[in-house]
């Protein structure tokens, strides 16, 4: 079963669908169990197989996640660029500012927890 089949769905009905199957399906692919419910093991499986082959699993995974935030932070900044405060000309609007702040925060989470990982290696 795959979530494009159940697009649309409001999320109350999909999160019914989900909490009814007993597990979610998965798959394993060069020894790694990937869950079939997450979509982003299927749209970055080349880039979790390069950054997993070279990190290791869990550093891997993050490294894949700075990635998607890194992406983000560009979406989102491109956005900032033609959303402008009329209170601060040349500043994104506030709602831009507080998305960039948390993304930035999460970003800094993951390398503290890439560094700590790293270690103990």
């Amino acid at each position: 079963m795959l979530l494009r089949e159940y697009a649309h769905l409001c999320a109350y009905e999909l999160y019914a669908l989900l909490r009814s199957h007993p597990s979610p399906p998965s798959i394993f692919i060069h020894n790694r169990r990937y869950n079939l419910w997450m979509a982003v093991f299927n749209e970055k499986q080349e880039e979790l197989e390069h950054f997993e082959t070279r990190m290791g699993i869990p550093r891997g995974r993050l490294a894949v996640t700075m990635d998607l935030l890194t992406d983000a932070m560009a979406l989102v900044g491109q956005h900032g660029v033609y959303c402008q405060s009329q209170r601060w000309p040349g500043k994104p609007v506030m709602d831009i500012q507080l998305i960039m702040k948390n993304l930035t925060d999460a970003k800094e989470l993951i390398q503290s927890v890439m560094e700590t990982l790293q270690k103990k290696d």
